[in-house]
């Protein structure tokens, strides 16, 4: 019976970057920072400038949330029966 090596685990990939021919893969993780940086900085703009209340904000995204998600718990996707 032969040795198995263990292969090492890499994060789940998100998405494969090709830069200059180089490819980097890119976790979910990362993927969902870079997001998160994203929007902080251009909500930070936008607040700023006096385009956007942060207060107004703030209650537009609590009824997106209330849209989205019941109890805490996303809503089933369209023909979804699991939920």
């Amino acid at each position: 019976m032969g040795l198995r090596r263990k292969k090492k685990k890499r994060p789940a990939t998100g998405l494969i970057m090709v830069k200059d021919g180089v490819q980097r893969h890119v976790s979910f993780e990362e993927l969902a920072l870079s997001n998160t940086l994203s929007l902080e900085a251009l909500v930070r703009v936008l607040s700023q400038n006096g385009n956007i209340d942060p207060s107004e904000l703030l209650k537009e995204m609590e009824k997106v949330k209330a849209e989205r998600f019941r109890d805490g718990v996303p809503l089933p996707e369209d023909g979804d029966t699991t939920h």
